[in-house]
């Protein structure tokens, strides 16, 4: 099963002496993040549905929110009107490509398969151009948060579409619960709107956002100090 790898990931390892303390990891590692970062991440889904207001500053935002939930993930301080700050004013130039390189295909691809998908019924030969498309679609959308997080880490768009390609392909036990989390959780917040309001203000995006940065920090590690696949 492809989750078994991410569920000895988030189980805390035995400590090798009973007398050492061990530096914390899984699922005691993530509670420590939500603890130490509660409010930082409560301020980031808040400056992100804010900044996403005007359509235009979307991908900014986008880009903001994983760097912001990327610090999280590395224990490091976060400062998020300074992050969101610095994205709007100096980090344009790889938000927007890196936006349009991940909502393009899905976009297309999504569309091609709602079409073929339908012309199905007509000829089994839509089959194969919607096999295609959904090939595309779920690689794409597999490889849109190793891109973010690689960005970060300072690669360029081509060196971090290329890794992000072969990751989202490659190590599946990773980038599927990932992108379940990252996508799926809001999705289904947002099909329960208005029950879901308060949820999707506070932490509605953020969370999920977090949840899937973390569960590809290891991967993301080894990757991001190592150009080689």
């Amino acid at each position: 099963m492809f989750l078994q790898s991410d569920y000895n990931d988030l189980m805390p390892p035995e400590p090798e002496d009973g007398g050492a303390t061990s530096e914390k990891t899984g699922f005691s590692r993530f509670m420590e993040i939500m603890g130490n970062q509660c409010t930082a991440l409560l301020l980031t889904n808040i400056l992100f549905l804010l900044c996403c207001i005007p359509v235009a500053t979307i991908p900014l935002s986008l880009f903001a929110l994983n760097r912001a939930v990327r610090q999280m993930v590395q224990g490091q301080p976060v400062k998020c009107l300074q992050v969101f700050g610095e994205t709007f004013r100096r980090d344009w130039k790889r938000a927007y490509p890196a936006f349009l390189v991940t909502a393009a295909p899905l976009c297309c691809a999504g569309y091609g398969m709602w079409f073929y998908l339908g012309q199905a019924a007509s000829s089994l030969l839509f089959l194969l151009p919607f096999l295609v498309c959904s090939t595309i679609f779920l690689t794409a959308l597999l490889s849109s948060l190793c891109l973010y997080g690689l960005l970060e880490d300072g690669k360029s768009l081509r060196e971090s579409m290329r890794l992000a390609l072969l990751m989202g392909v490659a190590k599946p036990s990773r980038t599927v619960p990932a992108a379940l989390c990252c996508f799926g959780l809001p999705l289904l917040a947002v099909l329960l709107f208005p029950f879901s309001g308060v949820y999707l203000f506070v932490i509605g995006f953020s969370l999920p956002c977090l949840i899937g940065n973390f569960l590809l920090r290891t991967l993301l590690n080894q990757r991001g100090n190592n150009t080689a696949f």
